[in-house]
């Protein structure tokens, strides 16, 4: 049988267009469905960068429903409800990925730590743990710590705050020294609440040996030794304290002025505040002076608090001072004195307030961690006038 090659020339070209069609047809059909995805997700990339967080997160969703299985347009869209509030559906969304088995290592991880941060921005604290937990011996297991010491702090579990700062420490994530007397501190606190004066003494102890240059644990032992009328003993811890942190000594300038006279040493006492009020005024060394030189004699209780004011006023401007200095003098129309007295009250104590230096957070009490921000000895040691 004769072969007619006429067939094969004619079927060739045939053939060729066939595979090209096909192939144009796959390839545009292939165009089509990249193009549609990244199109949304580029325009949800728009309208974040411009702040239209509704917009963008209508544009992600379009784009996780052309393409679901894309594991980072979840992420993102995760991310934007938690920014927006929606924790539940943050939670959700977070929650499908992981449920999802073809998820790689990396992401599954990424997604473990994700739904940490919704549960922890949600106020689920303990469902926040237990998903933070789960991220030890990952890559996210720094930033897990950091937030369970977060949680252990704001839950005041002092004890368990104890061991994540030292196992941050132990991991080379800094020192964790002064907090971890704050912790102690704060226990202390919690025995003296309940009477408890020898376990107090033995934790403010165990804090001055973790952090032996932070004022507090000295400044908490003063107190507990005026209590236990131990003036002489207050009196030898707030002198330590001068010698490791001075500019803590506004903080315990009064608390110095009584430990001195309960146990007979004003003298010494009002040297060392005039020491330091030369070095560096303040106003609470100010009042100690006063109170220390009115304290000498009967006669000298006016007019040594009168001299001390009016030499602060000339180092420099002060509402407060001038208000503590016009309470002890005769004004020429004596009878408004009350009025014009309670009005410099009223202007001056606002500027009496202690701020917080990370947050501008405002209390009228000296706060070792600030009720605001959380932050540690983040409260300078002046009043809000002096800063």
């Amino acid at each position: 049988m004769d072969f007619d090659l006429s067939w094969i020339l004619l079927g060739l070209p045939i053939a060729f267009i066939l595979g090209w069609a096909a192939s144009r047809f796959d390839l545009r059909q292939l165009r089509m469905e990249n193009r549609q995805a990244p199109k949304a997700y580029f325009k949800g990339l728009n309208f974040l960068l411009n702040e239209q967080q509704d917009q963008a997160i209508d544009a992600f969703i379009e784009a996780v429903q052309n393409d679901p299985d894309t594991s980072e347009l979840h992420f993102a869209l995760g991310n934007l409800f938690r920014r927006r509030g929606e924790y539940e559906r943050a939670v959700r969304v977070h929650e499908h990925l992981l449920s999802r088995g073809d998820l790689s290592r990396a992401d599954r991880e990424r997604a473990q730590h994700a739904l940490a941060l919704d549960f922890l921005k949600a106020g689920l604290l303990d469902r926040a743990e237990e998903a933070l937990r789960k991220l030890e011996g990952t890559p996210f297991e720094t930033q897990a710590s950091l937030a369970l010491l977060a949680i252990f702090e704001r839950s005041r579990d002092w004890p368990q705050a104890a061991r994540i700062a030292q196992k941050l420490e132990d991991a080379g994530q800094g020192s964790f020294s002064a907090r971890q007397a704050h912790y102690l501190c704060e226990q202390a606190a919690a025995q003296t609440a309940e009477g408890n004066n020898a376990a107090t003494h033995r934790l403010l102890d165990q804090a001055l040996t973790t952090a032996p240059h932070a004022p507090r644990p000295r400044i908490d032992l003063a107190a507990l030794h005026l209590r236990l009328g131990e003036a002489d003993a207050a009196f030898e811890s707030l002198q330590a304290l001068l010698d490791v942190a001075p500019l803590s000594l506004p903080l315990v300038a009064h608390t110095l002025c009584e430990a001195a006279m309960a146990c007979g040493h004003s003298a010494q006492a009002l040297s060392l505040l005039k020491t330091s009020y030369a070095q560096d005024p303040s106003l609470d060394v100010l009042d100690a002076i006063v109170t220390l030189t009115a304290a000498g004699e009967p006669a000298q209780e006016v007019q040594g608090g009168r001299d001390w004011y009016l030499k602060h006023l000339e180092r420099e401007p002060s509402l407060i001072a001038a208000a503590k200095w016009i309470a002890g003098e005769k004004l020429e129309h004596e009878q408004f004195h009350p009025q014009v007295q309670r009005a410099l009250d009223h202007a001056a104590r606002p500027l009496m307030r202690y701020r917080c230096a990370a947050c501008g957070f405002e209390a009228t009490q000296h706060f070792w961690q600030c009720p605001g921000c959380q932050a540690w000895d983040s409260y300078p040691a002046r009043r809000v006038e002096e800063l």
